[in-house]
């Protein structure tokens, strides 16, 4: 049995598929999403790049991509998208899971992220299938609530990484301030080159000094943007280092 069937026998099986009856709103936009649009195009395109025979334990290529729309549409890290849909139940409607089925782990869907979906193309072909049948049913009603799911320059986000660094970086200080303004006069200064290093940077010594201060990171409005940037940084510094072992490749 693949596991498209097996997981959509675990729903039907539950005793507690009612739940989702209860507690999600028919105009909910996930639930909305998930009732309108048929996702089996995304099976067809990843089957040949997604192994559904590496085990009894292999996780559905189309929950695995409702995942990226997820982190996509609510902008969270892998940790932090995979830590609510352990408990926000229109994630698990969305994702196809019964309400009491135990979530991936988040490194299984950086995995995904980094390592099955190489072709970022293919990421953005399927991430603007979704969405223009989402804007075809009237689900939504603009593309600009999709950013990329992956950090890169897909069709919805023309921003350069630098950009998108500043983006987060700016949401991060933004939530600090709600919290401890006072927190402003150690951030430090910001960056002003146009240097994609320079602003990694920039990011990584905001970070250092917020994780200094365990009272506020710990908050939960705090820790998710902080997650997020300490993901985009990470995200950058491996491409980087892509990007060079390749240069070095072609002097050789």
């Amino acid at each position: 049995m693949n596991a498209i069937l097996q997981h959509q026998q675990s729903m039907t099986l539950s005793p507690y598929i009612e739940l989702y009856n209860l507690i999600i709103p028919k105009d909910n936009m996930l639930r909305q999403i998930n009732e309108l649009i048929d996702f089996s195009f995304v099976y067809e395109e990843l089957k040949e790049r997604y192994s559904l025979d590496n085990g009894r334990n292999a996780i559905d290529p189309i929950r695995m991509f409702k995942y990226l729309l997820l982190k996509a549409i609510f902008e969270l890290s892998d940790v932090d998208i995979v830590e609510r849909s352990r408990y926000d139940m229109s994630f698990k409607y969305f994702l196809g899971m019964a309400p009491e089925e135990s979530v991936i782990d988040s490194s299984s869907l950086t995995k995904f992220r980094k390592l099955r979906l190489k072709d970022l193309n293919l990421l953005d072909m399927l991430i603007n299938k979704t969405v223009e049948i989402a804007i075809e049913k009237g689900i939504i009603q603009s593309k600009a609530i999709i950013v990329d799911a992956t950090h890169t320059k897909a069709r919805y986000n023309q921003k350069s990484p630098r950009e998108i660094l500043q983006d987060r970086s700016r949401k991060l200080r933004k939530a600090i301030y709600k919290v401890d303004e006072s927190l402003k006069a150690k951030f430090p200064t910001k960056n002003t080159s146009d240097v994609l290093e320079d602003e990694i940077a920039y990011c990584q010594k905001l970070i250092d000094v917020i994780e200094a201060e365990s009272g506020v990171c710990a908050l939960p409005k705090i820790k998710e943007p902080l997650n997020l940037l300490k993901e985009t940084v990470a995200d950058d510094l491996e491409q980087l280092r892509i990007s060079e072992d390749q240069d070095a490749m072609v002097g050789q």
